[in-house]
């Protein structure tokens, strides 16, 4: 049987590539200030190199604790109707529309010398606020719902008729969880992962409020561009550059997360 499909208003169109060439401009226009002459010294430069590197693993470390959390957290408010759960998924999902800085700040009173866990983790020998492990937090606490819910998406989709059969078989439920709903959920925790992952990449705001810009320690490559931008425009352009390309490859990968089967 042939599909068919519905024709949209040619009228749509106009806005759409209003919409497109909003977003598109302005990459443009950074690609004709690049200085090509000196890209490869300047996106190879100790801060450069330094900077892409710890954005690559605090990003990857990120993503590893959003899953870990994040699957979890996702199971719940899918497969739980209890009253309150629409409230706790607000709560969840709050870093989604709150101010990056405003994260920041709030892990800075949380974990900080005088925050609310600080003195205790002192006490301890540990040290957390403007170490790498801080650009790791501030990373995760904005990721985390992005993956929460991409996976809750997809495991309210997929519904719970093989779950159903398979706890009927006498599965336990850890049995039914490990080997069928996360086999049906895999193209939305792998895209949920991409996503927090591109989203630790790209996080500035509330690293640099809890963990600072020590080179080499927390100074992420979002962060050396907004330093570049001061004392070396044209490093700070060849940088963004290569945030953009890394955004993009990401992006593609994320969208073959969700076109598989």
């Amino acid at each position: 049987m042939t599909s068919r499909t519905v024709a949209l208003p040619r009228w749509l169109y106009v806005p759409a590539a209003l919409g497109g060439a909003f977003v598109l401009l302005p990459l443009v226009a950074m690609v004709t200030r690049v200085d090509w002459s000196g890209f490869g010294d300047l996106i190879t430069s100790d801060s450069a190199r330094d900077a892409l590197w710890l954005s690559l693993r605090t990003a990857a470390c990120s993503t590893v604790l959003c899953v870990v959390l994040g699957v979890p957290m996702a199971a719940v408010l899918a497969r739980t109707d209890v009253r309150g759960i629409g409230l706790v998924r607000s709560l969840v999902l709050l870093p989604l529309v709150i101010p990056p800085v405003v994260s920041g700040i709030a892990l800075l009173y949380t974990f900080g010398r005088r925050g609310l866990l600080g003195h205790t983790l002192d006490v301890l020998g540990i040290e957390v606020a403007f170490t790498t492990a801080a650009v790791v937090m501030a990373q995760t606490f904005v990721s985390l719902p992005f993956l929460v819910i991409s996976l809750e998406g997809a495991m309210r989709t997929a519904g719970q008729r093989y779950e159903v059969v398979a706890a009927t078989l006498g599965a336990a439920p850890s049995t039914v969880f490990r080997r069928v709903t996360l086999p049906l959920v895999l193209p939305g925790l792998l895209s949920g992962a991409v996503l927090a992952f591109a989203r630790s990449l790209g996080e500035f705001g509330a690293t640099i409020t809890f963990a600072g810009s020590l080179q080499g320690t927390t100074a992420t490559l979002p962060i050396q561009i907004y330093l570049e931008r001061v004392t070396d425009p044209d490093a700070a352009v060849a940088l963004s550059l290569v945030l953009v390309v890394v955004a993009v490859l990401v992006i593609g990968v994320a969208r073959t997360g969700r076109s598989a089967p």
